[in-house]
């Protein structure tokens, strides 16, 4: 299973969504590389972050792993980049699951919009250079006094340990980089990419949609683009964070679907 988090983050050993891969590793496979990763220095190279590039990253990743078809499961922001992956590759994905994701030109865009109820830090991620300088040394507070404080309906889900490990990383050099490409991208790729994609390919493996925070809003998107079955999951009294306020009851229904997809 391939899992990508929020901003496509990468797990590290200590990130707080530990306990839901913990939960989920009869299907996780870990592969040994010869040369040790360093996360802490490693480099966040100029170039594309958007969710095209990522996709087909993922999709190179896939072949030169030979893993595939993988069961595919997208978070947040990260939903234009599995999207991608699903419909232009569908040999690549045994099965999708949603959580709290949306699509530009499905609505995704609305969540900008300050007029209308949306969020302003969506504007200032897409905004070029304005993340890196307004964010800089203020990680702490944007997300440990207002982002997740804000998104979640779970208390004491968010530990102040969780803090330290996203600041940790949010404050090193490019640490916004992934996050600020596809914010940029999910303002521009709706009407002109994604809407087109899902027209012409859409979804025909298994699909399930978790929502929680966000309520419905998942599985409304989903059955735009998708042509098979889908089944949905609501995890009440829930914010955004799921894999971290519910871990078990996210990992639940993760299990059924994908044991319910194995099985047929």
């Amino acid at each position: 299973m391939i899992f990508l988090n929020l901003a496509t983050r990468v797990e590290h050993r200590k990130h707080p969504t530990g306990g839901l891969t913990k939960r989920l590793a009869f299907f996780v496979l870990l592969f040994k590389v010869e040369k040790p990763l360093d996360i802490d220095n490693s480099s966040h190279d100029e170039g594309d972050y958007d969710s095209a590039t990522s996709a087909e990253d993922l999709h190179q990743l896939i072949g030169l792993l030979g893993i595939g078809p993988v069961h595919l499961t997208g978070q947040d922001i990260s939903g234009a980049t599995v999207f991608r992956l699903a419909a232009m590759h569908p040999e690549d994905v045994r099965s999708f699951t949603a959580i709290e994701m949306g699509l530009a030109g499905f609505g995704l865009e609305s969540l900008g919009d300050i007029t209308h109820g949306g969020s302003w830090h969506i504007g200032v991620l897409a905004a070029p250079g304005i993340a890196e300088m307004l964010l800089a040394n203020h990680e702490r507070e944007f997300l440990g006094e207002w982002a997740f404080p804000s998104m979640i309906a779970v208390q004491g889900a968010i530990t102040d340990t969780d803090i330290d490990e996203f600041v940790r990383t949010y404050s090193r050099p490019g640490g916004w980089r992934g996050a600020i490409g596809l914010y940029q991208s999910m303002l521009t790729e709706g009407d002109n990419n994604i809407k087109e994609i899902a027209q012409t390919n859409p979804l025909t493996m298994p699909v399930l949609a978790i929502g929680a925070g966000g309520g419905t809003f998942t599985e409304r998107t989903l059955r735009q683009i998708t042509s098979g079955r889908i089944q949905s999951v609501q995890l009440e009294g829930v914010g955004h964070y799921v894999a971290m306020e519910a871990p078990e009851a996210l990992s639940t229904a993760i299990l059924d679907f994908l044991e319910s997809v194995d099985r047929a």
